[in-house]
């Protein structure tokens, strides 16, 4: 059994080894010192505070937290709601009138096709941003477009 001087030595030892790494990670995203720095902290607090033996690959655990971090960071800094977007993402129907139908839609219709058609996250990145399995996240994307087809008329891609 791990004690905690034990987990606070493990944690220096990959804070130590991958700081570096983390960091340029963020500068790539924040592009400025203080929120780069910002970033790694929230990242290596996220670290802290999970469950080490849950974690196969630190490295790539951190480049994911990491970039999640970074992601909601500048979404939260350009405060751009949903309303405030000008070009559909779906050919043919205008903006409003789509909107107005994905906001209408269940919270996880929603929140998939959002992050799918609009911000660009993959079926693998929404999956792992919302902690369900790929198959979750391209059933509830394919539910969507149904609801939105039925909604809206039209033809919506089936990717």
């Amino acid at each position: 059994m791990l004690t905690k001087f034990d987990n606070m030595r493990y944690f220096e030892s990959i804070y130590n080894t991958h700081v570096d790494m983390v960091y340029r990670l963020c500068f790539s995203f924040m592009k400025n010192t203080a929120d780069t720095e910002d970033a790694v902290q929230t990242t290596f607090l996220k670290f802290l505070s999970t469950d080490f033996k849950k974690i196969n690959n630190e490295k790539a655990w951190l480049i994911v937290c990491a970039s999640n971090v970074c992601r909601d960071m500048l979404r939260k800094k350009k405060n751009v709601s949903l309303n405030d977007i000008d070009e559909p993402s779906i050919p043919g129907i205008a903006t409003d009138e789509t909107l107005a139908a994905i906001l209408n839609l269940p919270n996880k219709y929603k929140v998939s096709i959002y992050m799918y058609y609009y911000e660009g996250y993959s079926c693998k990145e929404i999956s792992q941003y919302l902690c369900k399995p790929s198959s979750t996240i391209r059933g509830w994307l394919r539910k969507g477009r149904q609801l939105l087809k039925s909604q809206l008329g039209g033809d919506f891609d089936e990717e």
